[in-house]
């Protein structure tokens, strides 16, 4: 119990530090781009039409809303961080003490070895599906709160009134727009990091040299950035379909497609060449082939 609440508090400590990066990522995510491009210089010094960056974007928002309009957002996110730990922590626990094994016997399987990481790898699949599904109407919530920025909506002003609201107009389901791709987006980047860090940690590592172990560790944050990276769209297409129409400007027509299911979404940011929008907040690059609008604040 007292790992669950020094997990609680320092998950939430690092969920308040990161909710501007979070909020102006999904801001971008959406195609909201309240600045318009101008002329600056690329890792390689060429000149190129840049967007605007973290702090610009930053600026921007505090010029609206003020500082604490980086936090819109943050009390249903802190709810889904707090409940989250929780159950991914008893879902986890119930798991060992199940012993539950996916390969092998019911033998303690032999640390490092492949039986072992698909093992842990399983029951840790089991505890982040869990924890993701439980806590997802509090994602959706955040979401939209952020979104409400663009058109400058009050529709969701508080994470009870943003409950009903949704199951007023969406009913149970609304609660859980977006979950599919975020479930396989979560499920894929564990198994492609653990996976990776194995065959690394095996074929690549040689355990007799000195810091074997702060090696390994840090295979397991590359991995991890590698397999967040390739698995980016399903983030990206999880988040659009929460907001998708639902009532706010950043999540219809004319300003944003309304989509009928995920797969639509995905094929559509595909031939758009959008798969990657919001992955980086810093050296944007101006679409090619876009027009920026100045009155719908987007590229057409």
């Amino acid at each position: 119990m007292a790992d669950t609440c020094g997990q609680i508090f320092l998950g939430s400590g690092l969920t308040v530090l990161s909710h501007p990066l979070m909020y102006i990522k999904v801001l971008v995510q959406v195609g909201h781009e309240p600045l318009p491009p101008s002329l600056g210089r690329n890792l390689f010094g060429r000149q190129v039409y840049q967007l605007p960056g973290l702090f610009a974007y930053a600026k921007h928002i505090i010029k609206i809303d003020g500082k604490s309009g980086l936090f819109n957002g943050l009390t249903p996110r802190l709810c889904a961080g707090t409940i989250g730990t929780i159950v991914h922590s008893k879902v986890l626990q119930k798991c060992q003490e199940e012993k539950l094994q996916i390969l092998g016997s019911s033998q303690k399987a032999e640390e490092g070895s492949l039986q072992r990481v698909v093992n842990e790898t399983t029951k840790e699949m089991i505890a982040r599906s869990c924890a993701t599904i439980v806590t997802h109407p509090f994602h959706v919530i955040t979401l939209r709160c952020m979104v409400q920025f663009i058109g400058r909506e009050a529709k969701y002003s508080g994470v009870f009134d943003s409950i009903i609201t949704i199951y007023r107009e969406e009913g149970i389901l609304g609660f859980f727009a977006g979950l599919i791709p975020r479930l396989l987006g979560d499920v894929l980047s564990l198994w492609i990091c653990n996976m990776l860090a194995h065959l690394i940690n095996t074929h690549a590592i040689d355990d007799s040299t000195s810091h074997t172990g702060e090696i390994k560790n840090c295979s397991q944050a590359v991995t991890g950035f590698f397999a967040s990276m390739l698995t980016y769209p399903f983030v990206l297409v999880s988040n659009l379909m929460a907001v998708n129409n639902c009532g706010l400007a950043g999540g219809q027509l004319p300003y944003a497609a309304v989509y009928p299911n995920w797969l639509h979404c995905w094929s559509h940011l595909s031939r758009e060449g959008n798969m990657s929008r919001g992955n980086s907040l810093f050296f944007r690059k101006m679409p090619a082939g876009k027009m920026y609008s100045i009155d719908q604040k987007r590229f057409l």
